[in-house]
Formats: structure tokens, C-alpha cells, sequence
């Protein structure tokens, strides 16, 4: 299977570069996989497509302001950082642009010295490990020095991070936003509730192996990056009550779903659990666990793409 069967023409005049003042008044497309039936609607109108007893499955994952911007000491230059995780304690695993000037020894400078990162390694994936050097708590320095890591797609800064963030977002870890989420509201929350859905949240930290492109012909040889995932007891219990008394599980988000799939029984359980995962889907892939899926835009060529075009 090739990479270049999952392309398409994107305008990019065409990519809406700022979001709509209420979420849930976005365009919502129906797709019925079984009729090939399509309709245009609101998302406040997914509401409809719900039914007593199913779950629906939520990423609480919250974005951190994981973009620095930086220079090397002594240089007139921009060096670019985007977080991905944190290994243990001060070191993390980064993303660096201009990769050239980020090689290990280099010491990299944010903040007139506020924040200080040395350069320990660099990875097969291209990826960096740093330690971080500092006075005072971590967090407090990155939500001051950093910035919100938007998708290359989005050129337009955002005034207010919080619209990067979906409602109910709560674990910090994220280097990007489970997207699919950000159309909810609270008020649309709770109505799903009222209707008899039940509600489940997982964690899964939105990582490289989401927004890494393709870079091989061949889609089977494309290796995604682990990215950390918690299931509770109570998320577990939800989940397969809906599978045992006959509702659908319904997932928002790739992200939500490569979860559920990375612990999902062939008998379509799952269990509570917490670790890594670098599960691809794209054709082909039987899922054990999901019975609908509420997704967002995808680039063309990207693994998101492959997942939806089952």
C-alpha cells in the first residue's frame, strides 16, 4: 500500500484559520459507512446520532506550551523547540528546528538564560534529549516562555490558548491538541449525558506519532512513535458495560481509539491499564473495540488520513 494513495489536493486557502466563536456551531459531516450515505450538519446535531446505553470515549489530555524559542549562547540566530515528552525528571525528548544547530554539547538559551537546555542526544527519528537547567518550578517557566504548538496548517497566531484545549481537558502532557474534541462544549456534554450516554475518559499524551509525516513509499514500513496512554478501572467498567449490553463505543479521536485498540481483547474488552503505544491502523486493520468514530481534518499522506479511510 503506498503513501501516495492517500493523497489529495488541499487549498490551503481553502484551511479555516481561526476558530468559530462557538464550538459546537461548527460543520459536522456524516458519514455512513455501511449506505456510503452523506449528510452536512451542525455538531451540536451529533446528539442525534446517539442512543441510550452507548459510551462515548474522551482524551482528556491537556496541551502544554511545549514551543520555545531559543539560540545557541553567543549566536545572533532562532532555534525552534517543541516538546514531546519528559523522560525523567529534567530531560525530555524534543523536536528541534534547524536540526544542524542542535547537535550534542551545543547549549541552547531561552529566556536571556531563564532556561537553559543541554544537548545530550540525538535519535534515529531525528528527535533530541535535553536537560533542562533552571531556578524555580518547571511549569511556571514554560507557561511564561512558551508557546501554544499549533499544527503547521495554522498560521495564524491564537490569542486565546484555552480554544487549543477541548473543555474537559485535565492531565498536562500534550505537544498537541486531541482536535477532534475541541467541538464540544459543556452544555453539549451534558446533554449526551441526559439522553443516556455514558461517559468515559482516558489519557492518551499526543506525541510525534501523531503528527509525524510519512516519509517511506511503502506505508507497511512506517513506524510510529510511542506515545503514553492511563485507562482507569471506571473508564474500563464503562467501556464494556456498552459492549455487554449491546450500546456502541463510540471514540473521539484517533488518538482515543489507537488507545482502545492498543488494550482491547479480541472478545472486544478491555482492560485497565496504562504504558506506551506505537499501534498504527490504516487498511486492512479489524478493529476490536470501536463501533463509530467522531474525527477531525486530516493532511493529506499522513497516518491520521490512512486511520479514517478504512
Amino acid at each position: 500500500m503506498k503513501t501516495e494513495d492517500f493523497y489529495y489536493d488541499l487549498p490551503g486557502e481553502l484551511i479555516a484559520q481561526f476558530p468559530i466563536k462557538d464550538r459546537e456551531e461548527s460543520k459536522l459531516l456524516i458519514l455512513d459507512k455501511k449506505t456510503g450515505n452523506i449528510e452536512d450538519r451542525i455538531f451540536k446535531d451529533i446528539i442525534d446520532y446517539f442512543n441510550p446505553g452507548d459510551c462515548l470515549v474522551l482524551n482528556d489530555t491537556r496541551v502544554i506550551p511545549a514551543r520555545l524559542f531559543g539560540s545557541r549562547i553567543g549566536k545572533d540566530e532562532k532555534i525552534e523547540f517543541l516538546l514531546l515528552r519528559r523522560i525523567e525528571n529534567d530531560m525530555w525528548e524534543i523536536l528541534a528546528r534547524p536540526g544542524k544547530k542542535v547537535r550534542p554539547g551545543n547549549r541552547i538559551v531561552f529566556g536571556q538564560g531563564l532556561l537553559v537546555a543541554d544537548v545530550l542526544s540525538i535519535g534515529e527519528d531525528g528527535t533530541r534529549k535535553v536537560k533542562f537547567n533552571y531556578n524555580g518550578i518547571f511549569e511556571e517557566i514554560l507557561d511564561k516562555l512558551g508557546e501554544m504548538p499549533l499544527p503547521p496548517y495554522i498560521t495564524e497566531k491564537l490569542e486565546d490558548g484555552e480554544r487549543y484545549q477541548t473543555v474537559y481537558s485535565k492531565h498536562d502532557g500534550s505537544a498537541a491538541a486531541p482536535t477532534a474534541g475541541l467541538h464540544f462544549t459543556k452544555e453539549l456534554l451534558k446533554q449526551i449525558e441526559e439522553k443516556g450516554v455514558n461517559i468515559a475518559y482516558l489519557t492518551l499524551h499526543v506525541g510525534l506519532g501523531t503528527f509525524r509525516p510519512v516519509k517511506v513509499e511503502n506505508i507497511e514500513e512506517h513506524h510510529m512513535h510511542s506515545e503514553y496512554y492511563e485507562v482507569s478501572h471506571k473508564a474500563a467498567h464503562m467501556i464494556n458495560r456498552a459492549k455487554r449490553d449491546g450500546g456502541r463505543v463510540i471514540a473521539v479521536g484517533t488518538t482515543t481509539t489507537r488507545t482502545l485498540e492498543t488494550i482491547g481483547s479480541l472478545e472486544g474488552m478491555i482492560i485497565p491499564k496504562k504504558g506506551w503505544t506505537d499501534i498504527f491502523i490504516y487498511p486492512g486493520y479489524k478493529f476490536k473495540i470501536i463501533d463509530g468514530l467522531i474525527t477531525n481534518f486530516h493532511l493529506p499522506e499522513s497516518t491520521l488520513l490512512m486511520f479514517t479511510r478504512k
